[in-house]
């Protein structure tokens, strides 16, 4: 199953969600007509005097009687309002995307110029696997808890965290480490987040109707001294408080079945999917076996824990009638999967502190190596890369290996900057300064005199040289590691950052593809959009389409004549019909960035048609330039399709 079926399928799951919801919600309106038609059938006829006042009725009949269906209707949408404005509510408190969730958890936002070793370790995890997967570098989150666990939390990439215990970071080695931020990157990529928070969001809907009783019966406390001297008359109001917090809580015990069994189903994925991206089953196999052979296990203590339970990585609270409500599979069937020869033996794990280079000082059992679905999914040494279609969700342990040399190859000056603030801001405008014309080059100096920050002007100054020797395919790794210090700009800053960011890019009067690209990525990840669903057609989007091939041709082509039968062959390969090819100058870029957001709304299995008539445009000529590939990143980007970097020798198409 590829990126965009598992989107697809994502889609799916959430659509089942809402149905098996739609019907607890059903089931809580009938139970609850029962219990109103039994109080009022109280209230009404005095309980004791039921037989005297209606000899001749059936009990049953009688009951319900007592309801019209003026009523039915009042507690049909009385119950739809309660649990539509409990997980709207909800839904807005987590609609900060997954910091939200991390601050919830108690989790503080690791720095990202820490100078702590274990800090640093789990940030240089998450970078590689970020660039290796071609998704934005995601803030990490430190959880203050000893226990081994992690979780990845958001809507969309974009507004995705990764959230890691301090014993997950200690107790585990590099490779164990990596296991897991891959687990979490298969959470990111194959659409689980939206669904993760979609079901916190249902069932806190859900449990409102139990609040609501808890709430009621509180407020009786003075009452049922009244009702003494007074009569009953205080009964029925009590056993509605107490029938909808049976009510509140049955449904959301019902509600928490169904997140389990959903939550365990994407699990086995997610392993599946850390053994595909690192090739090495000895990681998360590892991290397995560490969890059920230490103390600590991976039970975290925040008290938000249950509610956020089927995000992490292990079994994160204890629960009950573990067959049903356990949100994780068991260790032992989770580590067979992926070690088919296991030996059934965890790890021996002693709690640790780190130790002055930041490394556990602890040992631990050496995981076994072993056969098996891991091993037999690696590919030959002579098997060609995948080409940069096929690998989008998926990226393998070359595309790992590159982004770990990737950032090695970055000088140690550029690698300290961009996980600075300031300095970040710097290497993004030394990207944009003109090379070749001095007297844009003066205007754009001229701009950044005035209304950057200083301290920014003049990092910006020390940094140039640096960033100009730097070779061309460096520029988009560059920048999608300064995303995480551009993130914690403040509101103003972040303001000035964007008007000299425009300002620059006009200097000379137009816009380039390279400018584009780079401003396109910068603006989608530091100001992303709710999308609106994913339900629209390339047919019902054809003229987006012709407006972003055309551009796309124009790019790879100065011949029209070329550029024509580039487009003409990739347009083609939508199987829509054809469209003309728009000229040049008939192309506003701005234009370019609407099309784009209405092509966001594709069905998942529409997408990869698009990409692959952008991929025959641009290998039209059989040459595909770094522009050209970072063009079509940036747009696969807007698209929410991670393309991972181009390995040598692989192709775009």
């Amino acid at each position: 199953m590829n990126f965009f079926e598992h989107q697809d399928t994502a889609r799916r799951n959430t659509r089942r969600l809402v149905i098996l919801m739609i019907l607890a919600v059903i089931s809580l309106i009938a139970v609850t007509t029962i219990l109103v038609a039994v109080i009022t059938f109280y209230f009404q006829y005095g309980g004791n005097h039921v037989q005297a006042q209606a000899p001749d009725s059936n009990l049953l009949t009688l009951t319900f009687d007592t309801l019209s269906w003026e009523i039915l209707g009042y507690i049909t949408l009385g119950v739809g309002i309660l649990v539509a404005l409990g997980s709207t509510y909800k839904l807005l408190q987590l609609s900060g995307g997954g910091r939200t969730v991390a601050e919830a958890m108690g989790g503080r936002l690791i720095n990202i110029n820490t100078r702590d070793a274990d800090e640093r370790k789990i940030l240089n995890v998450v970078e590689e696997m970020a660039i290796a997967s071609g998704t934005p570098v995601p803030p990490v989150y430190l959880i203050d808890d000893e226990s081994i666990n992690a979780f990845a939390a958001g809507f969309q990439p974009q507004d995705a965290v990764i959230g890691v215990t301090r014993g997950c970071i200690r107790l585990l080695s590099r490779d164990e480490l990596q296991g897991v931020i891959a687990h979490e990157f298969s959470h990111i990529l194959h659409g689980d987040m939206r669904l993760n928070i979609r079901l916190v969001g249902i069932l806190h809907g859900i449990l409102v109707i139990g609040l609501i009783g808890y709430f009621l019966l509180r407020s009786m406390r003075f009452g049922m001294y009244s009702s003494r001297r007074r009569g009953n008359s205080a009964l029925p109001m009590l056993a509605l408080g107490i029938g909808l917090i049976v009510i509140g809580y049955a449904g959301t015990f019902f509600g928490n079945i169904i997140k389990a069994a959903v939550s365990r189903q994407r699990e086995f994925l997610a392993d599946a999917s850390a053994v595909q991206f690192t090739r090495n089953p000895d990681g998360i196999g590892g991290a397995l076996k560490k969890i059920g052979g230490y103390s600590g296990g991976s039970l975290l203590q925040a008290p938000s824990a249950a509610e956020f339970s089927h995000m992490y990585f292990g079994q994160g609270i204890k629960v009950q009638f573990n067959a049903l409500m356990a949100t994780h599979p068991p260790l032992p069937e989770r580590i067979a999967r992926i070690e088919p020869n296991w030996n059934g033996q965890f790890a021996r794990v002693a709690a640790v502190s780190a130790g002055a280079d930041g490394k556990p000082t602890a040992t631990s059992g050496k995981s076994e190596q072993v056969a098996g679905f891991a091993q037999s999914a690696q590919p030959a040494a002579n098997t060609a890369p995948a080409s940069a279609i096929d690998s989008i969700g998926q990226p393998s342990a070359a595309h790992v290996s590159y982004a770990h040399e990737l950032i090695k190859t970055i000088p140690d000056v550029l690698n300290e900057a961009v996980h600075d603030p300031f300095a970040a801001r710097a290497v993004i405008y030394s990207l944009l300064l003109n090379k070749s014309n001095g007297e844009v080059a003066e205007k754009q100096w001229q701009q950044l005199r005035q209304q950057a920050h200083p301290v920014v002007f003049n990092v910006t100054e020390k940094l140039l040289a640096s960033v100009a020797k730097l070779d061309a395919t460096r520029h988009l790794p560059l920048l999608e590691l300064c995303i995480p210090a551009l993130k914690t700009l403040s509101t103003s800053q972040y303001d000035v950052f964007k008007r000299n960011l425009i300002a620059l890019i006009r200097a000379d009067d137009k816009v380039d593809l390279f400018e584009w690209s780079l401003y396109r990525i910068v603006m989608h990840n530091l100001e992303p959009s709710k999308t609106r669903g994913e339900s629209l057609t390339l047919k019902t989007l054809s003229d987006e389409c012709q407006m972003v091939l055309s551009i796309v041709a124009h790019s790879g082509h100065d011949d029209k004549a070329e550029a024509q039968a580039a487009y003409d062959s990739a347009f083609a390969k939508l199987g829509i019909g054809s469209r003309f090819f728009m000229d040049r100058q008939n192309i506003q870029l701005f234009e370019l960035d609407g099309a784009l957001d209405k092509l966001k709304q594709l069905k998942p299995l529409q997408k990869p048609l698009l990409l692959k008539a952008l991929a025959t445009c641009i290998t039209h000529d059989a040459q595909v330039t770094v522009t050209e590939t970072e063009l079509f990143r940036a747009i696969a980007d807007s698209l929410d399709c991670p393309v991972p970097p181009l390995l040598p020798g692989q192709k775009l198409d």
